[in-house]
């Protein structure tokens, strides 16, 4: 009996940690080495939309700090000192955070890069803002993205939202 019940209990350990595999927000990364040499990534979770309207009942939400993304904080990362928007910002790696505003957005690197969400996020750690415009995404992108360009444009991709940001 005691045989049985410890077959049983390994058999279901097994199965309950192999479908941490099958996240309703899979991990994706976008990376790309940029004309000027640096070498740019971001570990992102791309949250579905399935019929929600973001903003309304799906994040961001108007004027709240998000994680960009689903599940652990998105994770921005150089291997070389950049300039995003034309402000500087040293090699490191970075909490990739936004906040909505109708279409203006505040991209935001935050040295606290390690973390599950936004809950652990203080804006005494930010290392730079930059604000930026959004634009119709097309076409509509059902899955949340990241693309990267070797020119430098990054683009966040999600619902009909697109919002491009250049380092240099």
């Amino acid at each position: 009996m005691k045989q049985v019940l410890l077959t049983l209990v390994t058999f279901i350990t097994i199965t309950a940690c192999s479908q941490g595999g099958n996240r309703p927000s899979p991990a994706s990364t976008a990376k790309a080495t940029l004309d000027n040499g640096a070498n740019i990534s971001i570990s992102y979770s791309q949250p579905s939309v399935k019929g929600r309207t973001i903003g309304t009942d799906l994040e961001p939400m108007p004027g709240k700090v998000w994680r960009t993304g689903a599940n652990e904080a998105t994770v921005f990362e150089t291997d070389k000192d950049i300039k995003v928007e034309g402000q500087p910002l040293a090699a490191g790696k970075y909490g990739l955070f936004t906040i909505m505003n109708g279409d203006e957005w505040t991209i935001i690197f935050n040295k606290t890069w390690n973390q599950w969400g936004a809950f652990r996020y203080k804006d005494t750690d930010d290392v730079l803002r930059v604000k930026v415009k959004s634009v119709k995404a097309d076409p509509f992108a059902e899955k949340m993205s990241f693309s990267i360009q070797n020119s430098g444009k990054i683009s966040l991709m999600w619902g009909a939202i697109q919002v491009d940001f250049k380092v240099e």
